[in-house]
């Protein structure tokens, strides 16, 4: 049986790609505190996972600097490891 023809590759339209800009670097007075749980929360997934650059949207630094804040907060105590929800 032969092929079916115009089974080539579709043509998607091209989006116009825009960073986001990192919140820290707009925000020049906000500091990236392991104690401040509230800030540290938007970052993680309901799972308890960090979540990536390219979801935030931070720079690499602040990303860095937000990764330490959460691991140091966890062992705190103050945010947890894993979500309890399953």
């Amino acid at each position: 049986m032969p092929k079916a023809s115009g089974g080539g590759r579709k043509i998607r339209p091209e989006k116009d790609v825009t960073a986001k800009a990192c919140s820290f670097c707009k925000e020049k007075d906000t500091q990236i505190d392991y104690k401040e749980t509230s800030l540290l929360r938007r970052f993680l997934s309901d799972r308890g996972r960090i979540r990536s650059r390219r979801v935030t949207g931070n720079c690499v630094q602040h990303q860095r600097d937000v990764a330490v804040a959460v691991k140091n907060s966890r062992e705190v105590a103050l945010l947890p490891f894993t979500s309890t929800a399953r």
